[in-house]
């Protein structure tokens, strides 16, 4: 496979014209400073009054119809009313205009042919100019003109203005460049909109007991778990121990919960009276709304539930409560843990879910989405290819979603939004998505939204009050390979508020303390982060307009747990790339000690003697020295944000039958010789990493042995020469002990042998615990 041009997924630093310069004089807010100007041509339509019948029977069906040379906006109509109300707002691209007049026309919706009511003409050099922070225009009343410029009966309330992307009518107007979109549907899925995640729990459900339990046979050992629901999540505990009608358990369950709360848990205490036959006991519904919430690790109070029993009685489900059956269990809502929703390498959020415990922000992110260069095309349209970008932008819980560009392979959004940042340590992801959602109504299992490509930027990476603006290059894996979609222009800008408490966050833990004092097991992590995701997704996707399931699992990195060929190779380098220094270190006192170049082992010899008869100096001259290297190192310090990396991932060079194993579902569903092969060379790769594991814990065990007389001879061996180290040490200075064993090795090579030395021979004899390996 030929491997591309590395040189087309570099990040290209770029000089933009941000803000409008200073060159017009426009006092552009300080929110819009880091996209480019976007001049538009604003019409307020609010509403009409004393409009003139025009069918038969004299009624009026209005609607207005905004047209700038070829482009033409609608309202909606309404039946037989004179006095509309529309209140809508039409945006045409000033680098658009192609006309010296706008019309605004007011017709009546007939069958056939709709008829010309009358119409307001502007002229566009006459247009007024807002700016914000300057308050909304004021809509004026404008009598109609027929065709001639007459005067006819009815009035039109109208504001006109030229304005920005700054506009506070922007999000919510009509746009020029969506003219072909229509519907009302259609129309909400193109515009800009802000979301928010939902405040998600960790539900903690410690299951301690039941009593009195009323088996239907008697005769028998009750074999009794409980199953715990929560809307679609489902855990039980193990069988209890005590086979009796008061069973015990003493068991964590951990659910996440999100506000609103929805669903209520319900409880049910369930018999095993066959291998595949559970009896329900008894179960409980209790709402979320009542669970007492944790924000520490102090208990909090177990609670008696009654467990109530349906029975069917005529074909019906009827409620039979058991006064006499009970659960025992301590519920609590834990707000002092951190709800994993995103990969733990590229967080954005690090805060308890309890607001109480939030520390203050520490700066602000600001982002500024220019547009993008060179997009594929993702879907054909009439016969043509074409692409309908937006860009979705996640950060903490506030999620951005740019307006769609129609039918535009170099879109240009120029949309800036904020955020308030609480740890550094912290990532945005920029995704970029094709819309294929313009003709409303969404069928089951229809179009899903195509991805482009997404960046991820570090904001520990970037330094503080810069704006950075960089053209990043959007690359995503096919199963063909590594694939440039286009590139996408960003601007983004730290500001910090507090510097000190900022360089005091980097002392503090990465997640709040609770992790640490009641960790959580990696099983129940990955499970917990599962379910945090689909409920995200399933609640963004009831949004209006709604943030799909593809999207938010795309920039939430739902499928990196899965296995993956190129992922696995790209973590061994990198692996590697880590031990190449101490590596490189290790062979480099070979060679002093090999006498490779003299000069330098006689440089080494008189620090070493200088170290060793001054030894105070041993630790200042270490901390000395990584201060000159960290100094040297300034000079080549990285000048823009980390990107994609394909080199790194191992993406440009990978085979396709890897990549091909990649995108395989789960369960695969490739056939089986495709599969048995796959399974072959995953095995030979497992056994290499089952090696080396296994080295390194022999070398661990080898450690413990010499102390443990699992070889009674070389632990006596050890345990004598400990004694004698002891006693010489005792009598003799500690620099003679250093210089004799800094001189031996570093002793010239003819003074070397060939073969390893003693103590390392000793080391290699001793026993690990492989013999015990079946």
């Amino acid at each position: 496979m030929q491997r591309p041009p590395q040189e087309d997924f570099s990040l290209k630093e770029t000089k933009p014209h941000l803000g409008g310069g200073k060159v017009t004089g426009d006092k552009l807010t300080s929110t819009y400073d880091l996209v480019e100007q976007m001049q538009y041509l604003y019409v307020r339509v609010v509403k009409a009054k004393d409009l003139p019948g025009k069918d038969v029977t004299g009624s009026l069906d209005p609607y207005v119809e905004v047209r700038l040379g070829n482009y033409r906006g609608t309202t909606r109509h309404f039946e037989k009313k004179s006095n509309p109300e529309w209140n809508q707002v039409f945006a045409f691209s000033k680098d658009r205009i192609q006309a010296s007049a706008l019309e605004v026309n007011v017709k009546d919706k007939d069958v056939i042919k709709d008829d010309f009511v009358g119409r307001v003409v502007f002229d566009l050099n006459e247009i007024p100019k807002r700016v914000p922070p300057d308050s909304p225009l004021a809509p004026q009343w404008y009598r109609l003109e027929d065709r001639s410029g007459n005067k006819v009966k009815g009035e039109l309330m109208l504001a006109v203005w030229m304005g920005t992307q700054a506009d506070e009518a922007f999000p919510e107007s009509w746009h020029s460049d969506a003219a072909t979109v229509s519907g009302a549907d259609a129309l909400a899925n193109i515009r800009s909109k802000v979301y928010l995640s939902p405040k998600l729990w960790y539900l903690r459900v410690n299951v301690i007991e039941a009593q009195d339990l009323i088996p239907s046979d008697r005769s028998r050992f009750p074999e009794v778990y409980v199953k715990a629901i929560l809307g679609n999540q489902a855990l039980r505990t193990r069988v209890s121990m005590s086979k009796t009608i008061n069973p015990m358990w003493n068991e964590d369950l951990m659910f996440v919960a999100a506000e609103p709360f929805e669903e209520p848990l319900i409880l049910s205490v369930e018999d095993r009276v066959a291998p595949n036959k559970d009896e329900v006991l008894g179960r409980c519904a209790i709402p979320l709304q009542y669970i007492d919430r944790r924000l520490d690790h102090r208990p909090i109070n177990s609670k008696w539930y009654n467990l109530e029993k349906h029975i069917i009685v005529e074909g019906e489900k009827k409620k039979e409560i058991k006064f006499a059956s009970r659960i025992h269990t301590r519920l609590y809502l834990e707000g002092g843990y951190h709800v994993l929703d995103e990969s733990t390498h590229y967080s954005s959020d690090l805060r308890p879910t309890a607001k109480q415990l939030w520390k203050s922000s520490i700066g602000v992110l600001e982002l500024g989405i220019l547009n993008a260069q060179g997009l594929s095309p993702m879907k054909t349209k009439d016969g043509r290819a074409t692409t309908d970008a937006y860009c979705v932008a996640k950060y903490g819980q506030k999620w951005v979603r740019t307006r769609t560009i129609i039918d535009s392979f170099a879109p240009k959004w120029n949309e800036q939004y904020t955020w308030e940042v609480f740890d550094p340590c912290t990532v945005i992801t920029v995704g970029v998505f094709d819309n294929c959602h313009l003709h409303g109504g969404d069928k089951p299992g229809g179009a899903r939204d195509s991805r482009i490509g997404k960046v991820r930027i570090r904001l520990s990476t970037l330094e503080t009050d810069r704006v950075y603006t960089h053209s990043y290059p959007l690359l995503v894996l096919h199963p063909t390979g590594v694939k440039k979609m286009g590139e996408i222009h960003l601007a983004v800008r730290f500001t910090c508020s507090s510097l000190m408490n900022m360089m005091h966050m980097y002392s503090q833990p990465l997640l709040p303390k609770m992790h640490y004092i009641h960790p959580l097991t990696v099983t129940q992590l990955d499970s917990l982060r599962h379910q945090a995701t689909q409920i995200v997704s399933m609640r963004l996707n009831r949004a209006e307009p709604p943030l799909r399931k593809e999207i938010v699992e795309y920039m939430l990195d739902v499928g990196s747990h899965m296995w993956s060929m190129r992922r696995s190779k790209a973590n061994f380098f990198r692996i590697m790339g880590v031990l190449g220094g101490l590596i490189a270190i290790g062979r480099w006192f070979d060679q002093i000690c090999n006498w490779k170049n003299p000069i330098t082992t006689v440089l080494i010899h008189i620090l070493f003697l200088i170290l060793v008869l001054y030894p105070e100096l041993i630790l200042p001259t270490i901390f000395l020295y990584l201060f000159l290297i960290g100094v040297w190192y300034y000079r080549w310090r990285p000048r823009n944000p980390p990107h994609m990396d394909t080199r790194i991932s191992c993406a440009d060079n990978a085979h396709p039958d890897e990549l091909d194993e990649e995108f395989d579902t789960f369960p695969t569903s490739r056939p089986p010789d495709i599969v048995r092969m796959r399974y072959d060379r995953l095995r030979s790769i497992a056994g290499r990493i089952q090696t080396v594991v296994g080295d390194l814990a022999t070398q661990g065990e080898r450690l413990q042995s010499l102390l443990s007389w699992r070889d009674p001879r070389a632990t006596a061996l050890f345990v004598i020469f400990c004694l004698i180290a002891a006693i010489v040490l005792y009598v003799t200075p500690f620099q003679v002990v250093a210089l004799l064993t800094g001189f031996y090795a570093l002793r010239h090579p003819r003074f070397r042998h060939k073969l390893p030395s003693a103590p390392l021979n000793f080391f290699r004899r001793l026993p690990a615990r492989t013999d015990c390996m079946l």
